[in-house]
């Protein structure tokens, strides 16, 4: 089965929804989101999307008239279980990869802020919430940062209004690019969230140092339509959906949480219900 896995993943389109619905997980996936995020034929996504559960990598729910696919985690994991022992001749240190390499000698994380990145297409909302949130309740612990992969060029003015009423400072909030967090002299990352399906669906690189990321996708309230009550609700729910998850996530024991470990309760906070009340 490993060999046919690696076959599947060898096609680099095959692999492009692979690696998509494994920047989305724990999400489930509608074909048709999937097919215009990849800018793919509906036949052919299908014909992908079958050779990828035929091998076990991905598997599929019908939801009313909706098919939704999710990575299949579990054999996800057995197949690098499987390249662990067999390669690497169950010694990790040899499969190492050469950024973690290169990070050993680091301040370890207890000595220091941990620095988290919220990531959303627009920078105007949801993650800006979510920088705001965690400066707010934790920033003796956290450094917050978010940012946009297609930034607007200003806040939502909902955003701010649900912001000053909650008690933050709006002062130093700002639209802002992912690309000002790239390159030289750019934060290194603990962790990095996207908080919004179309920016986890993008094609982003990778970030130095492995932070651990995950996707805590929820809706979008700046689409939300009718009267200004109804779209300010709809900002005010997106508010108490994120503060809820930060809550929780700065409530883990982070230092004494391994990797894995640390990945699970970070992808677990994902699962959360995105609807919570402020």
């Amino acid at each position: 089965m490993i060999p046919s896995r690696l076959s599947v993943l060898g096609h680099p389109q095959r692999l492009a929804v692979f690696r998509l619905l494994m920047r989305r997980y724990p999400d489930r996936v509608r074909a048709g989101e999937l097919a215009e995020a990849l800018d793919l034929k509906a036949s052919t996504l299908s014909a992908y999307l079958s050779a990828l559960q035929q091998v076990g990598l991905v598997s599929q729910e019908r939801v009313g008239t909706s098919l939704l696919y999710s990575i299949a985690m579990t054999e996800v994991r057995r197949t690098f279980d499987h390249l662990l022992l067999d390669c690497c001749r169950g010694r990790p240190e040899l499969c190492l990869p050469l950024s973690l390499v290169s990070a050993t000698g680091q301040t370890p994380m207890t000595d220091r802020k941990y620095k988290v990145l919220f990531i959303c297409t627009g920078n105007s909302a949801r993650s800006i919430f979510a920088e705001s949130i965690l400066r707010k309740e934790a920033g003796d612990r956290f450094e917050a940062y978010s940012a946009g992969t297609r930034p607007r060029s200003e806040l939502n003015p909902f955003a701010l209004e649900v912001l000053e009423q909650k008690g933050h400072d709006i002062s130093v909030l700002r639209a802002k690019n992912i690309a000002e967090f790239q390159g030289e002299g750019a934060p290194k990352f603990d962790f990095v969230f996207t908080v919004c399906n179309r920016a986890a669906n993008e094609e982003c690189p990778a970030w130095s140092g492995q932070p651990v990321s995950a996707h805590w996708g929820m809706p979008d309230p700046v689409k939300t339509e009718g009267t200004d009550a109804q779209k300010s609700l709809a900002f005010h729910q997106a508010y108490g959906a994120l503060h809820n998850r930060i809550t929780v996530f700065t409530g883990l024991p982070i230092a004494s949480l391994d990797r894995i470990s640390l990945q699970k309760a970070v992808d677990d906070i994902g699962r959360t219900d995105a609807g919570a009340p402020a």
